[in-house]
């Protein structure tokens, strides 16, 4: 099997917030980095063309990528979007349905505190200019923490405010904080997503043989060098998907799960 990055994105911003700062890349490194992608080699295909390999369609192209944004910081139309269409480079943006038009202000109003999120408005600029739109749940919970009523109201929910904003379908999913479990898979399914995102680890490979649901990304961070992103590019550094799900990451699940019985769920965001 061939390995295909799929990268993952948060904010692209010289000043983001210190709790968004360790996700964030600056526009000069985010600049740099398309282009060694690009110099090396890759053919960036859209998220749809890479899902309708996973699930049976033609193969894909020798030495392919994707490009994936979480979230929807406004950075993503600002700073992103001109530096993708300069390029001439597809991305899809997993969008969390409660952040636009939140109060953007210190008090942390919506999923993401003191940070500019993007309007509906720029949401629906985006997917006209071809930017692919996903959902990322409506609120960025740990869904598989969550109760079955509440994890069908992230999930479905999130699915039909995209829709009613876009005014067509969407397919493509992304679980936030890249949590997910078989009931989570399930539900997703169920809504009928077709694609979810996942983060197998800090970070993997996918391949053509991966799991359409839970197919493995690259976080790219602020830490992230040239070598590192360099191997990856090369489709090295990283295990390749598809595998089996670790014992440390089960313990992770169990120990968070037992937090949120308690009432005092970890905290992934800061209030």
């Amino acid at each position: 099997m061939s390995a295909v990055p799929v990268f993952l994105y948060h904010a692209v911003s010289d000043d983001p917030p210190s709790w968004l700062a360790p996700f964030t890349v600056s526009p000069r490194d985010f600049a740099e980095q398309l282009d060694m992608i690009i110099d090396g080699g890759l053919c960036v295909v859209p998220l749809g063309r890479f899902v309708t390999a996973l699930l049976g369609g033609p193969a894909l192209p020798p030495r392919c990528a994707v490009l994936t944004f979480d979230d929807g910081y406004e950075d993503f139309a600002t700073t992103v979007a001109p530096l993708l269409d300069a390029r001439g480079l597809p991305a899809t943006l997993y969008v969390t349905t409660g952040a636009p038009n939140a109060r953007r202000t210190a008090s942390g109003a919506g999923p993401f505190p003191s940070v500019a999120t993007l309007s509906w408005a720029q949401v629906r600029d985006l997917d006209a200019a071809g930017f692919e739109i996903g959902g990322h749940s409506r609120t960025h919970p740990q869904l598989d923490t969550l109760r079955r009523p509440a994890l069908r109201e992230e999930v479905t929910g999130c699915k039909r405010d995209l829709e009613d904003a876009l005014g067509h379908p969407v397919s493509s999913f992304a679980y936030p904080h890249g949590y997910h479990s078989r009931s989570v898979r399930a539900e997703v399914r169920g809504a009928g997503w077709t694609s979810a995102a996942a983060i197998r680890g800090p970070s993997a490979l996918s391949s053509p043989g991966d799991d359409p649901l839970q197919f493995a990304r690259l976080m790219v961070r602020a830490d992230t060098g040239r070598t590192r992103l360099g191997l990856w590019i090369r489709g090295q550094g990283a295990p390749v998907a598809p595998f089996g799900e670790s014992l440390r990451t089960k313990g992770w699940r169990a120990y968070r799960r037992a937090r949120a019985l308690t009432g005092r769920p970890h905290r992934a965001l800061p209030r």
